[in-house]
């Protein structure tokens, strides 16, 4: 799935794999379990601050930028959406391979 069109428990677990944290539903990706990074600000917003990611409002949504390199940017309905798609393409790309479930769940 492309990393622009992520959200709710999707992104979530994406951000989970990028941050390398190896919990126990990384591996088979159970819904429910994934931290809500894209939703609540005492887990996103950690993130933000020690990726260095930059936020701004861009017309209707929020753009993400990696401060280190400018390339990496995603759009979102919300700054926290913006920002957590931007750390899922740091680390994981354009694309991103989900566990099966999470594609029956959002087609």
């Amino acid at each position: 799935m492309k990393t622009a069109h992520l959200t709710g428990p999707a992104l979530d677990w994406a951000v989970d794999k990028s941050l390398n944290l190896n919990t126990p539903y990384n591996s088979w990706g159970q819904l429910g379990k994934v931290p809500n990074y894209s939703t609540d600000w005492a887990l996103g917003g950690p993130v933000i601050e020690r990726e260095r990611i930059e936020t701004c409002p861009v017309g209707d949504e929020w753009r993400g930028m990696y401060a280190y390199m400018p390339d990496y940017r995603s759009y979102g309905p919300t700054l926290l959406i913006a920002a957590m798609r931007c750390v899922v393409a740091i680390y994981l790309g354009d694309e991103v391979k989900l566990p099966q479930h999470f594609l029956e769940t959002t087609a």
